[in-house]
């Protein structure tokens, strides 16, 4: 059996968007800018990508441009509106369990001379509106907050920041990556001034993304070329991505709700199984308040990297958090920010479902999973010493 669990660092393309793909390679291959029928042809196919994407966002077409991707768009947001509003003043709010992909771009922006304020969260992995609130200042141009966190599944109060950003007139943008296919919302509504998402997160094609612009918005372009995306994006259009990121939101739309009751039933299936089945365990979040398909969850005296390590050799694949740090020997910044202890956060496991996963994969797990946590606590120095002492 070969289990797939990491479904919050990229998703399997549906078939249904490949197939929609395909002719947009090889067929109908034109330059959407140019005049002919080859162009006109691509130029269509882009534009009805556009209205898919927003009727899943609830805005108009011309409010959106399509980026790579987004860290892309969660760059071109930032900066972009900043750049292009000098006077809106240099200081920026955000949270300390941000992805990288914001929490990178302010850090680069305040070494420019722009001032930033990172707001805590609580051990649940939430912000506090009222600490946004208190963060304002009368210079205070940008408030970046994420719809739902990445590594924990955690979701924000993302209504009641954008009500508060509205009332001191600041620029509020959302990186709702992992929201969107997971989350039921109107972005109107969320007050988003600025909004990414990403399209392998929702079973659509890597290399596309995103970034709604609320009309009267400016936003300057982080690159020169030509007039691509309303100036904003130059370069020509990935057409036959663009076309499958359309797809996977117009399937993203009439899907989520029976989506979202068939995995969160599957996740919490896994995760009433390992409660039942381990001791020493936590669950990183409230399972209540975090995403459908996120099961972030330490392990008491084991080191997570190994514990995936032998999940890997079972044919069960997860992580040990954001694929974007994988690569990193270091604590996840999330987790350090939820105030999780260290020797739990080493011993760290995300799981994240999607709606190709299926419940005999779940009762597989629940069977492998036990051996190999007790496995490796018996390696373990520390968990010896605590059977030594009876506790």
């Amino acid at each position: 059996m070969n289990i797939y669990f990491d479904n919050n660092a990229t998703t399997k393309v549906d078939s249904e968007v490949l197939e929609e793909m395909l002719p947009y390679y090889s067929k109908f291959y034109g330059n959407p800018s140019s005049v002919h029928d080859f162009g006109r042809k691509a130029r269509f196919a882009v534009n009805k990508a556009r209205s898919q994407v927003a009727k899943l966002l609830g805005i108009q077409p011309e409010e959106l441009i399509f980026t790579s991707g987004g860290t892309e768009s969660n760059n071109l947001a930032i900066k972009g509106y900043l750049f292009a509003n000098p006077k809106a003043g240099r200081h920026i709010i955000t949270s300390e369990i941000e992805h990288h992909a914001v929490l990178n771009p302010c850090k680069e922006l305040k070494k420019q001379g722009y001032d930033l304020t990172v707001v805590s969260i609580n051990k649940e992995g939430v912000v506090n509106p009222e600490e946004i609130r208190k963060a304002i200042r009368g210079d205070t141009a940008l408030i970046s907050i994420m719809y739902a966190n990445n590594e924990v599944g955690s979701i924000q109060p993302i209504s009641e920041i954008g009500n508060i950003a509205k009332e001191h007139n600041i620029c509020f943008h959302v990186d709702a990556v992992q929201a969107v296919g997971k989350i039921s919302f109107k972005t109107k509504e969320i007050k988003a001034d600025l909004l990414s998402l990403s399209g392998h997160k929702i079973n659509g094609p890597k290399g596309t993304g995103v970034l709604y612009i609320r009309k009267g918005i400016k936003v300057k372009s982080l690159q020169q070329g030509g007039h691509h995306e309303r100036n904003i994006r130059p370069g020509t259009e990935n057409v036959p991505g663009i076309v499958g990121l359309g797809k996977a939101c117009e399937i993203a739309k009439k899907t989520l709700n029976e989506e979202v009751i068939y995995v969160s039933n599957l996740r919490n299936k896994l995760y009433l199984g390992i409660r039942e089945r381990i001791s020493d365990i936590k669950l990183n979040g409230c399972l209540e308040g975090i995403l459908p398909n996120t099961l972030n969850i330490s392990f008491a005296y084991i080191e997570g990297e190994s514990l995936l390590l032998k999940l890997n050799k079972k044919g069960i694949n997860c992580s040990t958090g954001s694929a974007c740090t994988s690569g990193s020997l270091k604590a996840s910044h999330v987790l350090r920010a939820m105030k999780v202890p260290s020797h739990m956060i080493q011993g760290s496991i995300r799981f994240s479902l999607g709606k190709y996963n299926k419940e005999e994969e779940i009762e597989y797990t629940l069977k492998i999973l036990p051996g190999i946590v007790q496995q490796l606590r018996e390696m373990s120095p520390l968990y010896e010493g605590i059977k030594e002492d009876g506790i």
